[in-house]
């Protein structure tokens, strides 16, 4: 038993795994983003073929994100392998260590022999033996063997032979010979759990990587994960409902091979952490993504084809079918929900897609889940090494299947925002963090949705300056739109805003009546009010009229962000409605001044921006 051999071969794996994330992260940000590069607005390589060299690309990318994948599960494989082989071994090694001090002799195959000894019997000497081992019940680490009764009466027999046996070298012999033979009963039960997992993760000898190798990736991680539960015990977990402080405290005490574990066994969880650096983030997400997009879209494929939904009753008059309603009843259902986790997810896809487009930086994906109405937190660039950080929480009917639009107005800003910091790097930052009310009428005025919402968006900024590279805190802007703004304004109230800049945007209230309340420097709270939108004027009529709490901590203040009393600096808009804010026409490279206010802001260009009289 050499687990040394298996520790190698794991970071042979693991160095493929790594060299496999680099040469997907050197295609899809350098090779792809350089092919769409821009000049005077021009691209410099376009046309079919072109396109056809980047889809090409991208499924490359797809296949070393696949064998960086599978690497990691080989890698913790093995060195679960190695541990539990490792624990076998050092149990042989003392046994054969004690044997050799008491004068014994191993052979080969675990038999233990003993030298005469003992006081003499009708003249002569006990002589000396050879006896072999038994394990008795399962080794340490695996479940209670069921059969203790039986194995509790061999070992009462096993000590009654050794005490009446006229040797004494016998008795202990035996005790040397049984924990050999429980080492390579340990040993072999190590061999036969992880062959048959080690052989699973072998993938198809083809070079598309398909929806099925994405489950089989996500199959193949929990059968490890299960296996190597022992070996994983060792790695120091997350700190409980930790801080961002706590979170990035406790990924810095990992050492280099307990990350890699980590972040290949538990993807999903280590994506969530506030603290966590942005690229370790966005790899356990990507990973979480890729598995996620594809178990829906293989579940949405196999619901039954919506079958004839009217029958002719005659001249004028029709029914439902029996068959159409038996599938709606079934299907219908979970069908709009696949599919508008797929569509949400293809979006974040699509965004990963567009990098370098017209200078667009890599993006990040900081956060991710398709359950309930989703979780989505997008950002352009990195922000761990961003000297300027926008974060905007999109408002009312927002969830997952609408997250394409929220994306946009953040790649929208950053276009606006990265030409007024020369060198300087801006990252902005869709946090779709939270459930939005989904309905204007009956939702939309209840102040929960914030509530609920605001402290998970506090730890979302505490988290950005934890993981800040630059040694201080990132210039951060917190942007709300629409119903956006009230969580914004509940994160203020609630706790520690850890924002030094403050953007509404067609605001109805946010839950204080001043901006000296918002938790900013005097004079950095900013508010957009276009022509056109309905919504202050409706979130002022539901303050002045109603004093149930809608919008408010307190329904006594029915002042919203464009009034002038609330003291907010009122941004100049020469957009319409309530959606328009972020206009940009990215083939001139055009931004509207209601983006470029926000822009100024972003960047701390406060003076730049136009305040209306």
């Amino acid at each position: 038993m050499k687990p040394s051999e298996f520790e190698d071969a794991a970071g042979g794996y693991k160095t493929v795994g790594d060299m496999a994330s680099q040469a997907k992260d050197d295609v899809e940000n350098q090779i792809i983003a350089g092919m769409r590069q821009t000049v005077d607005g021009q691209a410099v390589l376009e046309g079919e073929a072109a396109e056809a060299a980047v889809a090409q690309l991208r499924k490359l990318a797809t296949n070393f994100h696949y064998t960086q994948v599978e690497c990691a599960l080989i890698a913790t494989a093995l060195n679960s392998l190695a541990y539990e082989l490792r624990a076998a071994k050092d149990k042989l090694d003392a046994a054969v260590e004690d044997a050799e001090a008491e004068k014994f002799t191993v052979g080969a195959d675990g038999s233990v022999s003993y030298p005469a000894g003992g006081d003499e019997v009708d003249g002569k000497v006990p002589e000396g033996g050879t006896v072999t081992g038994s394990a008795k019940g399962k080794p340490t680490n695996q479940p209670i063997d069921p059969t203790g009764d039986a194995n509790d009466a061999a070992d009462a027999l096993e000590r009654q032979a050794a005490n009446i046996h006229p040797n004494p070298n016998f008795g202990r012999a035996v005790a040397v010979a049984n924990r050999i033979a429980q080492a390579v009963h340990d040993a072999t039960q190590t061999d036969e759990k992880w062959a048959p997992k080690l052989r699973k993760l072998k993938a198809d000898d083809d070079l598309r990587v398909s929806r099925y190798d994405w489950t089989d990736a996500q199959s193949d991680t929990s059968g490890v994960r299960s296996g190597a539960k022992d070996y994983l015990d060792d790695i120091k977990n997350p700190p409980k409902d930790g801080s961002p402080k706590d979170n990035a405290k406790w990924w810095k005490g990992l050492s280099g091979q307990e990350k890699a574990d980590y972040a290949a066994m538990y993807p999903a969880g280590l994506g969530k952490l506030d603290g966590i650096p942005a690229d370790v983030r966005d790899e356990a997400n990507r990973i979480d993504l890729a598995e996620k997009r594809a178990d829906y879209q293989i579940r949405l494929d196999a619901i039954p084809k919506e079958p004839t939904k009217f029958r002719d009753l005659g001249p004028n008059a029709t029914a439902y079918t029996q068959e159409w309603l038996d599938w709606h009843h079934k299907y219908e259902g979970e069908k709009k929900r696949l599919e508008g986790a797929v569509k949400g997810m293809n979006a974040i896809q699509d965004r990963f897609d567009q990098t370098g487009r017209k200078g667009l930086p890599e993006a990040y994906l900081l956060g991710f889940s398709p359950e309930g109405r989703g979780r989505a937190i997008v950002a352009n660039g990195n922000p761990d090494t961003a000297d300027h950080t926008a974060v905007y929480v999109p408002g009312t009917t927002s969830n997952l299947s609408k997250i394409h639009g929220d994306i946009n107005r953040m790649t929208n800003l950053w276009h606006a925002s990265e030409p007024l910091a020369p060198g300087q790097k801006v990252s902005t930052i869709t946090w779709l963090g939270y459930d939005a009310p989904q309905n204007i009428v009956t939702d939309a005025t209840r102040p929960g949705y914030a509530n609920t919402g605001a402290p998970a968006f506090n730890q979302f900024v505490d988290g950005l300056n934890a993981s800040n590279e630059s040694g201080t805190d990132s210039h951060v802007t917190a942007i709300g739109h629409s119903y956006g703004s009230t969580l914004i304004g509940s994160a203020a109230r609630q706790g520690d805003l850890n924002a030094d800049d403050i953007i509404f945007a067609g605001s109805p209230g946010v839950q204080v009546g001043s901006a000296e309340d918002l938790d900013v420097p005097k004079g950095h709270v900013w508010n957009e009010y276009a022509d056109g939108d309905p919504v202050p004027e409706l979130g002022r009529a539901f303050h002045g009229g109603d004093k149930s709490g809608r919008f408010w901590h307190d329904a006594d203040m029915p002042i919203i962000p464009a009034d002038a009393e609330f003291g907010a600096h009122q941004m100049t808009t020469d957009t319409e409605g309530h959606s328009g804010y972020w206009d940009y026409d990215l083939d001139h490279e055009d931004s509207s001044q209601s983006l470029l206010n926000q822009a100024n802001v972003v960047v701390g260009r406060h003076d730049k921006a136009q305040i209306s009289d």
